[in-house]
Order: structure tokens, then C-alpha cells, then sequence
């Protein structure tokens, strides 16, 4: 069995009002149970309290989708580490490829989120990866590694035991490509090769990995097994929650 952390995080993104939200939490406290991995998921905004509330002392981590870099101030419609934090939330989504896609969030930008978060002890989960066009051209490693060494590389190596990476294929997300498994482990390999070219081989070693491309129950097992990918964050399948804990279970 792999020694790193192992986690299944489910990304809601902009889905399930509150009675949704109610009836997907009861569906999977039904089904919960012990893993081998940390189970999260990521309600809306408007729904965290709720979820947090609802899952306190279970094995299910509520967790956010994102938050501003700001302490606070004149940021109308933003939420701060610190309102994390005040409702119980220990861990938040960063730079997530819509996040990048839609709102243009920049490396720069990410890399001032990922201080705040860091700075409010919360724990980071850093999304990143390239296009389809990248994909085709050949150009994917250098896309990555810059991603990551933009947004992640000022740190000090201690600071990466709070933050877990998610590599998302955004090319293999909804665009009716399809990433195999040995791509992603050839990719995650990368990951954590360019990780230990900086900060050496322990923090390589340790860092988590999750895969972030369409994981579905049927491929979960598959992708799960391959011996850099440490889990994954779930869209769609984790809005099911039969699916999610089968996805769970893949460990």
C-alpha cells in the first residue's frame, strides 16, 4: 500500500441548493465507512455551513472550492481564509481550471491565494494543467512545470505538508478526449520529478497527488493503482453518491 496520503475529494462546483445539499450529505453519511483514503467534498458557498455542520464527526471532510486572497476589505462578493476557517472549514480547492478558464485567475493571483490560505493554516489543494492544445503540441510538461513553479515555487519546503496537488488534463475534461491511465501517470511521474529537482526527493515522496480527470467508478480502480496517482477530484460523479463512494472504494 502506498505510504502517501491517499484522498477522494468531490468538487460540487456551482450545483445542489439546500435541500439538494441536504439530501446528497444524508445519502452519503448512509454509505460512509472506513477507507484507506480521506474522503472530502465541496459544497457552495452558501451551503458550507450547513455541510460542515451536518458531517461534523464524520469520516467527511467539507472543504471549499476557493476563496480570495484579501483578509478582508472591499471585495464585494469574495470570502476570506479567515471566514473558512470561522465556520470550521480546514481546507480549500486553489486554482481550479475554471477558476483560471472563466474568471482568469493567473499564476501570480494563485500564488497570493496559496500565501493567505497558507498563512490561515489552511490546507491547500492546487489545481493545475494543460489544454488540449497544449496536449497536441507536445507542450504539456512545460505548461505544468510552469504552473507550478509560478504559483508554488517561492515557498519553503515545509510548507508543502499542507498542500496537496490535483493535475486536471483540461483537455481531457468534457471535450470527448480521453486521457488513459498511463497518461496519467506519466504526467503525475512529472509532477513529482520536477518537485524534487527544487525541494528534493522527501518532499517529492510525500506530496499527494490527485488525478482530476473525469475519474468515474469505472476507470477508478485502474487509475488509482498506478504508483504516482494518489487519488483523485471528482465532478460529476461526485454529485452521486453511489457513485462517489464506489469511487471511494477503488482504493
Amino acid at each position: 500500500m502506498k505510504m502517501r496520503k491517499q484522498i477522494v475529494a468531490g468538487n460540487w462546483k456551482m450545483n445542489n441548493n439546500l435541500s439538494q445539499t441536504e439530501a446528497l450529505i444524508d445519502a452519503l453519511k448512509s454509505k460512509s465507512q472506513a477507507s484507506n483514503a480521506e474522503v472530502m467534498v465541496a459544497p457552495t458557498f452558501t451551503n458550507l455551513y450547513h455541510a460542515s455542520q451536518a458531517l461534523h464527526g464524520t469520516t467527511i471532510e467539507v472543504i471549499a472550492q476557493n476563496m480570495h486572497f484579501a483578509e478582508n476589505g472591499a471585495y464585494t462578493g469574495e470570502v476570506s481564509a479567515s471566514m473558512l476557517k470561522s465556520i470550521g472549514v480546514k481546507t480549500v480547492i486553489l486554482g481550479h481550471s475554471e477558476r483560471r478558464e472563466y474568471f482568469n485567475e493567473t499564476d501570480d493571483l494563485l500564488a497570493k491565494k496559496v500565501d493567505a490560505a497558507l498563512a490561515n493554516d489552511l490546507r491547500v489543494i492546487f489545481c493545475f494543467g494543460e489544454e488540449l492544445a497544449d496536449r497536441k503540441s507536445g507542450n504539456q510538461d512545460a505548461i505544468v512545470e510552469a504552473q507550478l513553479k509560478n504559483a508554488l515555487f517561492h515557498l519553503e519546503g515545509e510548507a508543502f505538508k499542507n498542500i496537496v496537488l490535483a493535475y486536471e488534463p483540461v483537455w481531457a475534461i468534457g471535450t470527448g478526449e480521453t486521457a488513459t491511465p498511463e497518461q496519467a501517470q506519466d504526467m503525475h511521474a512529472f509532477i513529482r520529478k520536477t518537485l524534487a529537482g527544487t525541494y528534493g526527493d522527501d518532499v517529492a515522496n510525500d506530496m499527494t497527488i490527485l488525478y482530476g480527470g473525469s475519474v468515474k467508478p469505472a476507470n477508478a480502480q485502474e487509475i488509482f493503482s498506478k504508483p504516482d496517482v494518489d487519488g483523485g477530484l471528482i465532478g460529476g460523479a461526485a454529485l452521486k453518491a453511489d457513485d462517489f463512494f464506489a469511487i471511494v472504494n477503488a482504493f
